[in-house]
């Protein structure tokens, strides 16, 4: 399946949690829990939950040649899973709106990316720490507007970077709290078709927050939070970076990056 991201410039990991296969998976496991749990509450039958359960499934180019027609992803999405599940598909979906699956599902999404960028910024500060540490009475000029300024050690920057990642952690970890939210409220979050009851206890098993209010959506302002996060994160290893290319430059060469055998660097640098 294709994926949301550009190949190379993420991890597998990354760019299988936002491939369209994942996306797809995730809309049908809230799906199937949204029908147990209004199952469960009496509303449709118990049978028809777990045939949606056992018999689910979806094919992306199936779901992309209803979509030409239906001009609608999620009806194209239910009405392929229907041709899996059979007459007890009458079921899925009801009571829901569109968004209810697609913001819910993305929430999920959004949480597995957030814990893999965090086990990643954990790898980052435990080695920066481990440099800093081994660094720490190696002697350097430290610069101010690039001119030669005062002694200091090369741990002391690092220990620097490894303070900031800190705070770049702590605000990711705010944030995925931030996104950790469903809805299940209906077309306006009015809750005209199911009760707030329904909501909690789906988000509940899949371990999201409900969203003590929405519209149609979940609310943008959770979204922009998480990516004003990755920019101050981002803007983090930009200026690690600018800082490790200007101290291994050839007039400088305080500090050397690694360079793997057989690798190319460029057509007219040696």
């Amino acid at each position: 399946a294709g994926s949301r991201v550009i190949a190379r410039y993420t991890s597998p990991e990354m760019g299988r949690i936002w491939s369209d296969r994942r996306r797809l998976e995730t809309w049908l496991e809230v799906e199937t829990v949204a029908a147990e749990v209004v199952a469960e509450a009496g509303l449709v039958p118990r049978d028809a939950a777990r045939d949606i359960r056992a018999k689910g499934n979806f094919d992306v180019a199936r779901i992309d040649e209803i979509e030409k027609t239906t001009q609608h992803d999620l009806i194209a999405f239910t009405t392929n899973v229907a041709e899996y599940v059979g007459p007890s598909a009458r079921w899925l979906h009801f009571g829901l709106t569109s968004s209810d699956i697609i913001d819910t599902a993305q929430a999920l999404q959004m949480r597995e990316a957030c814990d893999l960028l965090l086990a990643g910024l954990d790898a980052l500060m435990q080695a920066v720490r481990a440099r800093a540490d081994e660094h720490r009475r190696t002697p350097m000029i430290a610069g101010t507007h690039g001119a030669p300024a005062d002694p200091m050690t090369f741990g002391l920057k690092l220990a620097l970077w490894y303070a900031e990642l800190g705070r770049d952690a702590v605000r990711l970890r705010r944030a995925r709290e931030v996104i950790r939210v469903g809805k299940l409220s209906g077309a306006v979050g009015t809750f005209a078709h199911l009760p707030p009851s329904i909501e909690e206890d789906v988000c509940r098993r899949l371990g999201l927050e409900p969203a003590p209010v929405a519209s149609q959506v979940i609310q943008r302002d959770r979204h922009a939070e998480l990516l004003s996060t990755l920019a101050f994160a981002g803007s983090s290893l930009e200026k690690f970076a600018l800082e490790i290319r200007g101290l291994q430059r050839t007039e400088v060469g305080e500090v050397e990056e690694p360079f793997g055998k057989g690798q190319k660097g460029s057509w007219a640098v040696p």
